[in-house]
Order: C-alpha cells, then structure tokens, then sequence
C-alpha cells in the first residue's frame, strides 16, 4: 500500500505546551497539530525560541517535570500522553528514537563510544548476549559510515571529528531499528561538506529502514533538500503547511515569504541587503 494510503504513524492534535515562571504557567506552544506517515520527512522550521525543540521534547516525554502538556500525540495509534512513564520508557530509543543538537555535549566524554550506544541496545533487549550486542553496535556504526568501526569501539568521542560525532550520534539514533526518527538539528556546526554528507546519510538510512522522520531545523535551505512536507513555526504556532514545492515555491504566510526572502541564493542581488525578518506582519 502506498504511504499515502496508511494511517499517520505519528499525529500531533492540538499539543500545548506551558512552562512554570515567577508570574504562573506561560504557555509556549500553542495549540499545534500536524501527521507524519511512514517513511514521509516532514520539516519544522523556524527561528530559533519558535517552539521547535520543545515540539520534539514533549512528543518523547523529555520535558522537565514541571511542564504542562495538554492535547494528544498519537504514536502507532496509542495516545504517547497517557501512557504509564514504564511503557513511555519503552517507546524511547526504541520505536522512537531521536538525534540530539550539539554531538560534544550530547556524547559522555570519559565512556567509548561504542559502549554509548551499547547502553541503548542493553536497555531494550536487556536478554542479548555481550557478542550479540558489539555486533550490533558494530554494524550500525558501519551503516552511518564510520571507517574501522570495529577497531574504534572502545575510542572516545575526542578522538572523532565533528562530522564523526554526528555520525555516533545517528548510529545511536538506529541501533534498535526506531519507526520515528526526531532529528533537531542534526547538521548544526558542521561545515557544508560535512552537512552535505550527513543529509545524504540520512536519506539513505530513511530509504534503507522505512523511517518517518521529524527533521527539525532553522535552515530552510536544508530542510528544502530533506522533507516531503514542511510546516513553519513562529511564536509556539504552525503558520503554514504544505508540501515542498508548494511551501517553497508558492509561501502564503507573510511570515514564510520573509524567511525565504532572507536566504541568499545565486540570484541574490549582492548590492542590496538580504531581507530582514519582520516581527509582526506587514501593514
């Protein structure tokens, strides 16, 4: 059956989000809804503080105690907000894994890396064998193209290069074979060789697992090469949806425009400055 036949795999309805302050609850997400199907890459983007991280936080369950969360998120048609904290544990690194920004923090310095994504494998299959688990660690260090991956179980994460980082980082993402993968800006601080490499990683990965995947970013010319479709935050709410081309070749938020005007392009008109991004709508 074709993807666009089936039912969403991941359907986000009417998620709030609200952090505690000094003055009481301040809503920060506003009421979004979107559907993402198997094998389809949908692209949030937004400037940053426009609610994007916080989306992906709350859909595993990550945000801090203290966060009011209120509406649904539906994974595989159970309802993620009402499940037992035993069952959500379950789901993360599991059927829902997700690629965390900054390699250098997210990654224990003083632990090889191959144990770091050993410790996902022993969490959700705690009955393998210390041989069955190196070999699958060892493999998806070879699916995300990591050289001598066996020899360079036991390295630590200064021992790699950025790119490399990122690298540990997916292949700690699909050791256990996730349905959803959660990318927030898996490209961050990476030169454009190296962010060419880990989209085309990405992509193969996707094709290769059947993998839906939310690729959160603030730059639409990545997004513009990686989703199917994309939606646009601004302010904690989703201005605009649609597919790729017609976001990108036919923006009807005024807000969408000004974000695609701002990119520089070969076409750009080096003599003017780059469009700037207004905060409220234009009169």
């Amino acid at each position: 059956m074709d993807a666009s036949q089936e039912n969403p795999l991941l359907q986000v309805e009417n998620l709030r989000v609200s952090f505690a302050t000094d003055t009481g609850m301040r809503e920060c997400v506003h009421g979004i809804s979107f559907s993402l199907r198997a094998g389809e890459v949908l692209g949030l983007v937004g400037e940053s503080g426009s609610g994007k991280s916080i989306t992906s936080l709350a859909i595993l369950r990550l945000l801090e105690p203290t966060a009011q969360v209120s509406g649904a998120i539906r994974f595989a048609g159970a309802n993620l907000l009402e499940l037992r904290e035993a069952a959500m544990r379950r789901h993360r690194g599991s059927s829902i894994a997700m690629i965390f920004q900054e390699p250098m923090t997210a990654l224990n310095p003083v632990m090889p890396i191959g144990e770091q994504i050993a410790e996902s494998v022993r969490a959700h299959h705690p009955r393998l064998g210390s041989r069955e688990i190196r070999d699958r660690v060892v493999e998806a260090m070879q699916q995300v193209a990591l050289p001598n991956a066996a020899a360079r179980y036991n390295d630590y994460p200064h021992q790699f290069s950025g790119g490399q980082r990122q690298r540990i980082l997916i292949a700690m993402a699909i050791v256990n074979c996730p349905q959803l993968l959660i990318a927030d800006e898996p490209t961050t601080a990476l030169d454009v060789t190296v962010q060419a490499q880990i989209l085309d990683l990405l992509a193969e990965l996707r094709e290769r697992h059947k993998l839906a995947m939310l690729f959160i970013s603030h730059d639409l010319a990545v997004v513009s090469r990686t989703a199917h479709h994309i939606a646009v935050m601004r302010h904690g709410e989703i201005i605009e949806t649609g597919t790729r081309s017609d976001v990108f070749g036919h923006p009807q938020h005024w807000y969408t425009r000004n974000l695609l005007a701002a990119i520089p392009t070969m076409r750009t008109d080096r003599s003017h400055p780059l469009a700037q991004i207004a905060a409220a709508s234009p009169a």
